[in-house]
């Protein structure tokens, strides 16, 4: 069930969201968090998608903010709201509220949001494209417990990843940090199985890939290691090699679907490594609204300490200013990491690189 409103207020929208329960027989509200996503017209519908995909496993009530640029000084002095209101078969398995601002309404956001949180409900904001520098200090970032930014849809990335380090604040997230969650605890299960110590590695993806630099330093900064990144033609991230005191151990995956884990003394095995659409991604992120202490301190490691072997420079435009590009980083729509599983953590106890591993 759709209801258009024109030139409407948050009242009104909170009227139509109780009509549209009434008429589809579930005036009771199950929804156990608020999604804030706040995008341009051009990517809303990606966003919309992978919202009510993840709503299946997080019902909740998605509010889509895009603010629309007035062409005329007459018209951006004009402040104006048209919402649209999805319930039912529309809207996943919650509701979907799609807020259009025009005019002086656009630098108020925050007030038009505010009145149609869940209450007493944990706020989730999320930017596919376009993030501010500082998402915590953003008037709608401010709203949320978590913050979900993506630096793989930045002009620039890896310098997007320096401007996130220096801004970070409990709370933050990015899905290109999302995206290396299974290559992460495949390696920490590798280190399980053997009681080498880790001396180095090669972390190997396609240039201007946040995520692999975020995977190199996760290895530096867990295994207290010199670790290189050096470039593929991808996709995405391509390979994990791991000198130990016991001969390699290499993690590779050349068609963006299967991996070979390849262990000293082993044989080869085979290793599912998909990558995932933005909807698994963004459901792994609302599966934990804590702080990410492992990912803040990977940032804080800094990716000017890798040793880069042969990334291209990413390109500078005139002003050194990054813009807000379009989709995701391993994948159109992948994603690959965030805490390691606890078999990998109770192995970790036996030797101090496993155990940073695990974390």
């Amino acid at each position: 069930m759709k209801i258009d409103l024109t030139d409407t207020t948050s009242s009104k929208i909170n009227k139509a969201l109780v009509q549209g329960r009434r008429a589809i027989g579930t005036p009771a509200v199950g929804m156990v968090l608020t999604l804030v996503i706040v995008t341009d017209e051009e990517n809303a519908y990606d966003a919309l998608k992978a919202a009510n995909e993840a709503s299946r496993e997080h019902p909740s009530r998605t509010l889509v903010v895009i603010k629309r640029v007035s062409r005329s000084p007459r018209d951006r002095a004009k402040a104006r709201l048209d919402a649209e209101v999805r319930v039912g078969a529309d809207a996943g398995t919650g509701e979907t509220v799609v807020l259009r601002l025009y005019g002086e309404v656009i630098d108020h956001a925050q007030s038009v949001v505010l009145p149609l949180l869940l209450p007493d409900a944990p706020v989730v904001v999320w930017w596919p494209v376009g993030a501010p520098t500082d998402p915590a200090k953003d008037p709608l970032g401010s709203l949320g417990q978590r913050r979900v930014t993506d630096t793989y849809a930045s002009e620039h990335p890896v310098r997007e990843l320096a401007a996130r380090a220096a801004a970070y604040t409990p709370g933050d997230t990015d899905l290109s940090w999302t995206r290396i969650t299974p290559w992460r605890s495949m390696l920490a299960a590798a280190l399980d199985q053997v009681t080498c110590e880790v001396t180095s590695a090669e972390v190997e993806g396609e240039g201007f890939n946040p995520s692999v630099e975020l995977l190199a330093m996760w290895l530096a900064d867990r295994l207290k290691i010199r670790v290189k990144r050096s470039a593929s033609a991808g996709p995405g991230l391509t390979a994990v090699r791991m000198e130990t005191t016991c001969g390699p151990i290499v993690l590779h995956r050349p068609d963006a679907s299967l991996a070979t884990l390849c262990i000293e003394g082993q044989p080869d095995r085979a290793v599912a490594l998909k990558r995932r659409e933005t909807s698994e991604l963004i459901a792994e992120e609302l599966r934990r609204l804590d702080p990410d202490d492992t990912y803040a301190s990977v940032l804080r490691y800094g990716v000017e300490r890798l040793d880069q072997a042969d990334r291209p420079e990413e390109p500078r435009d005139p002003e050194g200013s990054s813009a807000p590009e379009g989709s995701a980083d391993d994948a159109p729509a992948a994603s690959e990491e965030s805490s390691a599983k606890p078999a990998a953590k109770k192995a970790a106890a036996k030797s101090p690189a496993k155990k940073a591993a695990a974390k």
